[in-house]
């Protein structure tokens, strides 16, 4: 039996060594279990409870409901979703006492100390079953304090609730009552309704008396005398052919209503209105071009085919019922003329004070993008190096589909990042799209997947591309902290265990990127950064005896960890072949860096066991095979060997392909998952963390688009071998000078 699975059912056992069969079937797997969804749309109010800049929610109900008398309780109620049995971490900082209540059973209670230092975290792990959970706090109100803020122990982490009622089913937050005299008698929980509880909830949801007298976009966007709104919805015209149907409504000011993007009445006068109309068979977007009077504006819309009314739906098939409209405005008449044919849910809406976004016909209510999909059109670090291999792989195999795939994944990050900076300074800092890069703190959130996407746009065009690129080169060459001597570390994030300290792992971080920002911009100021951090890093990391680099520098201590982790190390060979491929052969710091290069490739040589792998711990081999670093490794000798930088490359040739045939064996399965990959870590200074603690998962992202890189520079390797001169055959003078 094989270490991750039985031989039988490896890549190997099925395909040999065919590097072409195993980038297939790696890529056609991601690509089934990550399909291209678009994001989801939800309700949103911005009267709620709201997410801030940590991610948590902070209810403040000493500013919410001033008057309420000490020892007067509100109780917050939302719901959250698991796949299955599950643990969340929910952090929470009280200001008062407080009580957690979760699927209606008492679960927390805070304590004086805790009620003492409000600024301080408490780490509750809630269990969660298969399904809807429910959440209840229960605050009481003292004179130090009424509320608290609660949720993702970590950003980076963010997770949301929604709420818990069918009334308000997909709208994300949390219900909370006005302040009780009494505890609630039944703890809310599921299946039951905001009238069944006995009390009224916030935040409001539906129009007063006198709004629901005026048109919907008088109370939507007030009065704007001259502008324009547009109102969207989807119509389902189930004539067959080209059928017949009556328009009726009543018009509150001039409109134009358009379906299919084709014109099919209009009218200057308010009133009520019927119209005839031929529309073809199939769903069509309906559009209202509704302009404001001295008074008021807006729009009622209903069609039939003389038997039944058609049903129009969200447009965005936004979550929950009873919400078929939604609105932008409002706009200037001249932004409006197109608008109603470039319905774009990625982009901002031009209004007429500055940007905006669609709207609902509810109380401060606005529709909100939510990307859900585990990875897809998703932003982060592993995912950055995952697209890349697919890239290359892609390109190696010719797979236009893959490309596809890569452009839509791509382009979505590019044309959704406008909106996510809006969206993070309209609701408070916490955002649903795009949440780490704006919520930037850390090279983690940019390097990565900022290196794939100029590399991606080297082969296809990505709108937007550019803007994203030089927003992470500000942030990596201007706020990124460093060291006196201009080395990267970290500080002042919001995982503060990471505090002061200086990681392997950040050399993959930001070097790639700044190789191609050079590479695209022509500025020798990013590549001479890249190659000054090298220097930064191996002199607080080098381990000399080992000719192996620590994983971390605890800056706090002054002193390296000590523990050569495998992937740290990969990371580190993996970037130095990314800068030498394109450092200058004339730089300074050349020659010192080849040397580094050269150094390592040794260290790690030396590292590797009888099977061809290397492991978590790379000096210690009871620790298990790892299949990112060994993929790293063998992608960065292949590099080496063909660009001439190893100066005695046989044992390196022999190193990755007894690799290539390791993890073939041992670690790819033949449909295409990856095993023994490590996990993202933290740092240790023993090495039981990294062996017993931080243990592997399968087809995690650290380690896929390695795989296929490893593949891809595995058959570049062949090429280039096969087409060197045979054994003692004479090698022309300029070859010769070309390899030095």
């Amino acid at each position: 039996m094989g270490f991750y699975f039985e031989d039988h059912l490896s890549m190997h056992a099925r395909a040999g060594l065919q590097v072409e069969k195993t980038l297939d079937a790696i890529a056609r797997r991601y690509r089934g279990v990550n399909p291209p969804h678009a994001p989801v749309f939800r309700p949103y109010t911005r009267e709620g409870i709201m997410r801030g800049k940590d991610y948590r929610y902070e209810a403040d109900f000493r500013r919410e409901y001033p008057q309420a008398a000490n020892g007067a309780f509100v109780y917050a109620w939302a719901q959250i979703w698991s796949e299955g049995a599950s643990e969340l971490r929910f952090d929470l900082s009280v200001h008062c006492p407080t009580v957690v209540y979760l699927n209606q059973q008492f679960f927390y209670r805070s304590t004086i100390l805790e009620e003492r230092y409000p600024e301080a975290r408490q780490s509750l792990r809630l269990p969660l079953t298969a399904g809807w959970n429910h959440v209840v706090l229960r605050f009481k109100k003292t004179d130090a304090g009424f509320g608290g803020v609660f949720g993702t122990w970590l950003g980076k982490l963010s997770y949301f609730f929604l709420m818990p009622t069918a009334e308000r089913a997909g709208q994300e937050g949390w219900l909370f009552t006005e302040p009780q005299a009494a505890e609630l008698p039944v703890i809310p929980g599921k299946g039951m309704t905001e009238t069944s509880t006995g009390v009224a909830w916030r935040p409001r949801s539906a129009w007063t008396k006198a709004q629901l007298a005026m048109g919907q976009c008088r109370r939507i966007f007030g009065l704007a005398p001259g502008a324009v709104a547009i109102g969207w919805t989807r119509g389902l015209f189930l004539q067959p052919g080209d059928g017949e149907y009556v328009l009726s409504g009543n018009a509150r000011g001039p409109l134009v209503v358009s379906i299919a993007d084709r014109e099919v009445f209009n009218t200057t006068r308010s009133g009520r209105f019927t119209a005839r109309v031929r529309v073809a068979f199939g769903p069509h977007d309906v559009t209202v071009r509704a302009q404001c009077g001295a008074r008021d504006w807006g729009f009622a819309l209903e069609m039939s085919d003389g038997r039944e009314t058609v049903v129009f739906s969200s447009p965005c098939q936004l979550q929950g019922e009873g919400q078929p409209w939604i609105y932008a405005g409002p706009l200037a008449a001249a932004q409006a003329a197109g608008f109603a044919t470039v319905r774009d849910l990625y982009r901002l809406v031009p209004a007429v004070g500055g940007d905006s976004y669609w709207r609902l016909d509810a109380p401060n209510m606005w529709v909100r993008p939510y990307n859900e999909n585990a990875l897809y059109g998703r932003w982060n670090y592993p995912l950055g190096v995952t697209l890349y291999g697919l890239l290359h792989s892609a390109r190696l195999l010719g797979s236009e589909e893959t490309q596809r795939y890569l452009a839509e994944h791509m382009r979505f990050c590019a044309e959704i990042f406008e909106y996510a900076m809006w969206d993070r300074q309209q609701y408070g800092g916490a955002t649903n799209v795009h949440h780490l890069l704006t919520s930037i703190d850390s090279l983690d959130d940019c390097g990565s997947f900022g290196s794939s996407l100029l590399e991606v746009m080297k082969y296809m065009e990505i709108p937007g591309g550019r803007a994203i690129a030089d927003y992470v080169a500000d942030f990596i060459t201007n706020q990124q902290v460093r060291l006196p001597d201009g080395t990267f570390f970290r500080k002042h994030l919001m995982h503060v265990f990471h505090e002061d300290t200086l990681w392997a792992d950040d050399l993959y971080m930001s070097v790639p990127f700044l190789c191609r920002y050079f590479e695209l911009t022509g500025e020798a100021r990013y590549i001479d950064d890249a190659a000054r951090q090298f220097l930064g890093f191996r002199q607080r990391l080098y381990l000399p005896r080992k000719k192996l680099m620590s994983h971390v520098n605890d800056l706090q201590r002054g002193l390296p960890t000590g523990i050569p982790w495998g992937r740290g190390n990969g990371w580190v060979l993996f970037s130095l072949s990314e800068l030498l491929a394109v450092l200058p052969a004339t730089h300074e710091l050349r020659a010192e860096l080849l040397g580094m290069f050269r150094d390592l490739c040794a260290g790690c040589l030396a590292q590797q066991d009888a099977a061809g792998m290397w492991h978590q711990v790379l000096d210690e081999h009871d620790s298990y095979p790892e299949t990112s670093c060994t993929s790293m490794f063998s992608y960065a000798f292949a590099r080496g060997v063909q660009h001439g930088w190893l100066l005695e490359p046989g044992p390196y040739v022999r190193a990755v392909f007894r690799a290539w045939e390791a993890i073939n064996r041992i670690a790819i399965d033949h449909l295409g998952n990856v095993h023994g990959v490590c996990r993202g870590s933290e740092f240790s200074f023993t090495s039981d963390y990294y062996k017993h603690d931080l243990l592997w998962n399968l087809n995690d992202t650290h380690g896929i688009g390695i795989v296929l890189l490893a593949g891809v520079e595995v058959h570049r390797l062949t090429q280039h071998l096969q087409a060197q001169p045979a054994a003692g055959a004479s090698v022309p003078a300029k070859r010769r000078k070309a390899a030095k």
